[in-house]
């Protein structure tokens, strides 16, 4: 006996600003500090290289986005990291900005997700 699916299209657009979904951790709930320390904690504590980039929410959908510095090779303070992510925000808060987790080992990202989102 097999189970029917029902699969939707999920509707966004980018004139409506509150539909809009930028990959897999945009279906959770907003980002705060507690869970940005968290994703932080889980980076460092796998030796990834955190990073941090940013974009204009019209292209968010391109592949390239600007990167904030350069990557944080061997960073561990966690505090260190939350502070360039509120310079990036600072710097251009009208923009998306992404913490990115660097796998060395693997040569991919091991964790990316949006951090800010323009109001």
């Amino acid at each position: 006996m097999s189970k029917e699916m029902n699969i939707e299209d999920y509707r966004s657009s980018l004139d409506d600003p509150a539909s809009r979904r930028y990959g897999t951790f945009s279906y959770l709930p907003e980002m705060n500090a507690g869970r940005l320390r968290e994703q932080i904690e889980y980076m460092i504590a796998r030796g990834w290289a955190p990073a941090i980039e940013h974009v204009e929410v019209e292209h968010a959908a391109d592949h390239y986005w600007y990167m904030w510095k350069l990557p944080m090779f061997g960073e561990q303070g966690i505090d260190r990291v939350i502070a360039e992510v509120a310079a990036c925000h600072a710097a251009w808060p009208r923009h998306l900005v992404r913490l990115i987790g660097y796998d060395r080992k693997k040569q991919s990202q091991g964790l990316s997700v949006v951090v800010h989102r323009p109001a």
